[in-house]
């Protein structure tokens, strides 16, 4: 198991590797990431951990996904030059639950994985109790000298100390993830490093016990800006905040440079296939072969198979592919992605059986005016289903219709507009 993540990038510390690969070999471990719940969704830098999460279980191990309702409400400082904003009760619950849902697609808890909320054992815990049972066990020198601490110490904003407790906060999850789940490995990206070995030395102080703790790399792309960012934003698991042809797209597009790193830490093809893969797409880079198994794998993870094939069918549509065979669920993602309105009142002459194509294009925008659609029509930059129109041909039969109700315009390379026609 161990092996198989150094392989895939992913181990960039270990609080003793020859130990916690020992204790891998033995039998099955509980082990434990967390999530602070910031947002009703997560986002690819999440997707990282999760999949370790589950890299885990295949493996014949007992993940535990533990979602910070309480860590949440403080506002972890790792990584941040500034501090979070607290989330109330309302907002906890609703992140709480966008978060659940996404990740019983990605573990099985019908199986031996666990959710967890930290706020159910903190909740009733003291001010007392804690300082008594945690935080004698912690210097403040120790914590003062990890780097997600002292670098805020150090900044102009300096650090609250409600974002300084949080390192013992998160160390008191772990032992009582020990004690009572029996915990013995936390996973996390390496900006979690010191509240991970904070959790380690606080269960060696009280329980005696040997527990460890795993480290990723963080990722970034290879010029050097953050993995799953875009200008518009965070890429997102939830498919209404990234749908799953942008989800889809984004790892298409991903440099060649990034392919093998994605594919390794990504999806869960093995690492010898993926092998085969890279060498298959540094032969023929243009055809760029890599990136589509990548995003097909991933998209397929999170979104499903159905949505990871829609997804690649509109592509091949919105870059100008015929569209004759294309299923609805393509038609549907392509709805989701470029204007859609249901054929306006008059663009269907009943008697006729056919559609005004210049009326079409002016109410849809495609065209400023009539004379505007005609004239685009006069120069060839008009599409219907991909098909170029010829100028003299104004009208369309209403046999077009694919699956007997979409209508793809399109004006010059890129302009699209989808219609839907409910009824007959």
């Amino acid at each position: 198991m161990l092996e198989d993540l150094e392989s895939r990038g992913l181990v960039q510390d270990t609080t003793d590797r020859d130990l916690l690969a020992r204790r891998l070999g033995d039998g099955s471990v509980g082990v434990y990431h967390g999530i602070d719940p910031t947002a009703s969704s997560l986002h690819l830098g999440n997707l990282i951990g999760v999949l370790v999460l589950r890299r885990f279980q295949e493996a014949g191990h007992r993940p535990i996904a533990l979602v910070g309702g309480a860590t949440g409400m403080v506002g972890d400082p790792s990584g941040r030059s500034d501090e979070r904003n607290l989330l109330d009760d309302e907002t906890l619950a609703v992140n709480l639950a966008g978060i659940r849902s996404q990740l019983e697609t990605l573990l099985d808890f019908d199986g031996d994985a666990e959710l967890v909320n930290n706020y159910d054992w903190t909740r009733d815990l003291t001010l007392i109790e804690f300082l008594r049972d945690t935080g004698k066990h912690a210097t403040v020198n120790q914590m003062a000298a990890k780097h997600s601490v002292r670098s805020r110490m150090e900044s102009e904003t300096g650090i609250s100390f409600t974002e300084f407790t949080y390192m013992l906060l998160q160390a008191y999850d772990y032992w009582w993830l020990h004690t009572n789940l029996q915990c013995e490995l936390q996973i996390g990206g390496s900006d979690q490093w010191g509240n991970i070995t904070a959790g380690v030395d606080l269960i060696r102080r009280r329980s005696g016990a040997q527990v460890h703790g795993l480290t990723w790399p963080l990722l970034t792309r290879s010029d050097g800006a953050k993995f799953g960012k875009t200008a518009e934003g965070a890429i997102w698991l939830d498919p209404e905040r990234t749908s799953p042809y942008r989800f889809h797209q984004y790892f298409i597009q991903v440099p060649d440079e990034d392919v093998e790193r994605s594919l390794l830490q990504f999806t869960m093809l093995p690492v010898a296939e993926i092998a085969e893969v890279v060498e298959a797409h540094q032969r023929d880079p243009g055809r760029r072969e890599a990136q589509g198994i990548l995003a097909n794998e991933v998209t397929s993870l999170v979104h499903g198979r159905p949505a990871a094939t829609a997804a690649e069918k509109a592509a091949r549509i919105l870059f100008g592919s015929p569209v004759d065979d294309m299923d609805e669920a393509a038609l549907e993602a392509i709805a989701a992605e470029v204007p859609t309105s249901d054929i306006p009142d008059g663009g269907f002459d009943a008697a006729s059986n056919r559609f005004d194509l210049v009326e079409l294009l002016a109410s849809t925008g495609l065209a400023s005016s009539k004379g505007d659609a005609r004239r685009g029509l006069a120069e060839g930059s008009v599409y219907v289903n991909n098909q170029r129109v010829s100028g003299e041909d104004t009208a369309v039969a209403a046999d077009s219709l694919l699956h007997d109700r979409y209508l793809l315009l399109r004006r010059g390379k890129r302009r699209y507009h989808l219609l839907r026609v409910e009824s007959q």
